[in-house]
């Protein structure tokens, strides 16, 4: 994979968690490329041959019919899910989001990780990363470029812009790319 920003180079002995930000990527998918994302390249490709300790999905339960179809296919794909209800509030307004519960488990489990890669391209995560990174641990982020905060790409070690191997991790048809290519 091509990066741009490789400060911290990849063991095979260190220990991975990977934390998917599965909202994000699935709007920035849609948004960019109008796409859906392959989840398990894409925990491929974030684990990047080294020892994989936990992956885990974060999502937000909607009740719709293909959900649940999605949802097993995360777990399929090797990840753990995290499930919260959208909430809907008086007026029809809408919000379900999983930052401060990544958060939390990504500190949680720091003791047992060398690596953490967070994939999402949300600048809330930009604290997260700093703290992780001053405890002693490498922060990889994995997002599209074009939809990745700037803050957060700086700040981590490593970031892997799926922009650059959006044909690996998104499904849908060769020809369709071309339309929303850069």
């Amino acid at each position: 994979m091509t990066n741009k920003k490789i400060t911290i180079p990849q063991r095979k002995n260190h220990r991975v968690g990977v934390f998917v930000d599965v909202q994000n990527m699935y709007h920035s998918a849609k948004n960019l490329y109008g796409a859906r994302v392959n989840f398990k390249e894409l925990l491929r490709i974030a684990v990047a041959n080294r020892e994989l300790v936990r992956a885990v999905a974060y999502v937000v339960k909607s009740d719709t019919e293909e959900e649940k179809a999605f949802f097993d296919a995360l777990e399929k794909a090797g990840f753990e899910l995290k499930i919260k209800d959208l909430q809907i509030f008086p007026g029809g307004m809408k919000k379900g989001d999983w930052d401060v519960g990544l958060a939390i488990d990504a500190i949680g489990m720091s003791k047992q990780l060398d690596v953490v890669v967070i994939v999402s391209g949300d600048g809330d995560f930009e604290p997260l990363i700093s703290y992780l990174k001053h405890g002693g641990l490498i922060v990889e982020t994995v997002g599209f470029r074009r939809s990745t905060s700037s803050k957060s790409i700086e700040v981590a070690n490593n970031f892997f812009d799926l922009d650059e191997i959006y044909d690996k991790v998104l499904m849908v048809g060769k020809k369709h790319f071309n339309k929303y290519r850069k």
